[in-house]
């Protein structure tokens, strides 16, 4: 029995399980549940609107965050649904893809909330994956490594073929929502930490605790393949691998600077720079491929955003910790 090529799995039959760690997986997700609409944005529509708290730096950095992951995650669920989920034919690893693509379609809807709430130009924001070259490198980058997957003839059948699909799952898990991800959730954390459109701020910290479960789910879905048909997992598959991954680094480096080329109240673009690479060697690591970079952490405080699933109390405008929070593994 094997998460892949297995047509003697009944996918209508989830128990026993198999992959205890899809259902965990699964289990988290569900206890990080939230819409976006519980979110107040009251304060952040007064400080957009007042031309004075935002600099025109920061209010350009917001705009190419949510033209970023406005078309990112509809990229992701696409490729979600219409790919990995059709080579993936174990029960228990499919619900928690279903219920990953539930949150990619909450995640979307949180940037038409957004938008429509600061009363933002959506041909602008929609667009930018097109118009802001440093965005349109980095999402062509990821689908270009997706283009055989997404082939309606294209089976996991053979060694070459199970290569192709992990490419795809290291492009969408690692590289898309594990590296590409990062900065921008630093950025828009870094204004939250200067009290600054905090509404939008809590928004990204709950779509970064889901992503951080997406990230999980898909290095153990990648590794239990390798573990399962090791023969895939050659010097030159992992080079190429690494290759990649070092592509990623300077792509959202490129897009760091671009973004924020001032820097932030007390953080430089060259500290978002090496928060990727400290992102990319974490990943590596996953991979159980070696580090490539060695920086340390040039923001802890990311990690205490995310080292904990959080219940918001929105009544009191309050995070509180959730109970089984502490079970999972962030970054």
């Amino acid at each position: 029995m094997t998460i892949i090529n297995n047509n003697k799995t009944d996918p209508n039959k989830i128990l026993p399980m198999k992959y205890l760690w899809a259902r965990e997986h699964y289990k988290a997700g569900v206890s990080n549940n939230w819409t976006p609409e519980e979110i107040s944005m009251q304060k952040d529509v007064e400080q957009w609107k007042s031309g004075r708290v935002l600099s025109e730096e920061e209010r350009r950095l917001i705009l190419w965050n949510l033209g970023f992951f406005s078309t990112a995650e509809s990229l992701t669920a696409n490729n979600l649904v219409l790919a990995v989920y059709n080579h993936v034919t174990n029960p228990e690893a499919r619900q928690y893809l279903l219920r990953q693509a539930y949150e990619e379609a909450v995640h979307t809807d949180t940037f038409i909330y957004c938008c429509d709430t600061l009363g933002l130009d959506p041909d602008e924001v929609y667009n930018m994956y097109q118009t802001i070259p440093s965005i349109k490198e980095k999402d062509d980058f990821v689908v270009d490594l997706t283009r055989s997957v997404l082939d309606p003839a294209f089976t996991t059948e053979g060694t070459e073929n199970i290569q192709r699909f992990l490419r795809d799952l290291i492009g969408f898990y690692v590289i898309m929502e594990g590296i590409f991800f990062y900065a921008g959730f630093a950025m828009m954390l870094a204004l939250k930490r200067q009290n600054k459109m905090v509404g939008i701020g809590e928004q990204f910290e709950f779509i970064m605790r889901d992503e951080s479960i997406h990230l999980a789910f898909g290095c153990d879905l990648i590794n239990t393949i390798k573990a399962e048909f090791p023969e895939v997992w050659t010097s030159e598959f992992r080079t190429e691998v690494a290759e990649l991954i070092d592509r990623a680094v300077v792509l959202e480096q490129k897009y760091a600077y671009d973004a924020c080329p001032k820097g932030l109240l007390g953080l430089s673009a060259e500290q978002f720079a090496q928060y990727v690479d400290y992102i990319a060697d974490r990943r590596l690591e996953r991979l159980g491929l070696p580090k490539r970079f060695h920086h340390e952490n040039p923001f802890p405080w990311m990690s205490q955003a995310t080292d904990l699933v959080k219940e918001k109390n929105f009544f009191e405008t309050r995070v509180t910790e959730y109970q089984i929070g502490a079970t999972l593994e962030w970054d």
